[in-house]
C-alpha cells in the first residue's frame, strides 16, 4: 500500500519539474516572441551587428539589414538602432562614428541582394 501511495507523489513532482523546464526553456536567451520585435516604418527588418575585427579594432562595427526593399527609411532606422544596441551592450554607449550610416546620402549605401550595410565605430565613453 505505501508504494502505491508514493507512485502519485512522484508523477506529480516529475510533471511539476517538466512544466519548469519547459518554461525555463521557453524564456531562454536567444528566443523572442514576435510581440518583442521592433518595426520601423511599419516593417519588421531582420539586422545582425557585429565587429569587424574583435581582437584588433574592438570598437569598430558592420550592421547588416535584410529587406532594403520594403522601405529604405525603415531599413536606416532598424540599422541604426542595431548599431546603437550593439555600442551599448558592448561599450556603455550610443555614441556612433559612422563611416557608413543611416545619415548617408542615399547614393552612397552599400545595398547588395536586397541587404544595406552600414559600418561604425563606437566611441568609448
Amino acid at each position: 500500500m505505501k508504494a502505491q501511495h508514493l507512485l502519485p507523489g512522484r508523477f506529480t513532482m516529475l510533471g511539476a519539474l517538466a512544466a519548469i523546464s519547459f518554461v525555463a526553456a521557453c524564456s531562454g536567451v536567444g528566443i523572442s516572441s514576435s510581440s518583442d520585435r521592433v518595426f520601423f516604418d511599419g516593417h519588421y527588418f531582420r539586422a545582425k551587428a557585429k565587429p569587424v575585427d574583435k581582437k584588433a579594432t574592438p570598437t569598430e562595427f558592420t550592421v547588416v539589414v535584410n529587406g532594403v526593399s520594403a522601405s529604405l527609411e525603415g531599413a536606416r532606422e532598424a540599422g541604426r538602432f542595431e548599431g546603437t544596441k550593439f555600442c551599448i551592450y558592448n561599450f556603455g554607449t550610443s555614441q556612433i562614428l559612422w563611416k557608413v550610416g543611416p545619415d548617408t546620402d542615399p547614393q552612397a549605401l552599400s545595398i547588395v541582394d536586397d541587404k544595406l550595410t552600414f559600418a561604425g565605430a563606437c566611441q568609448r565613453p
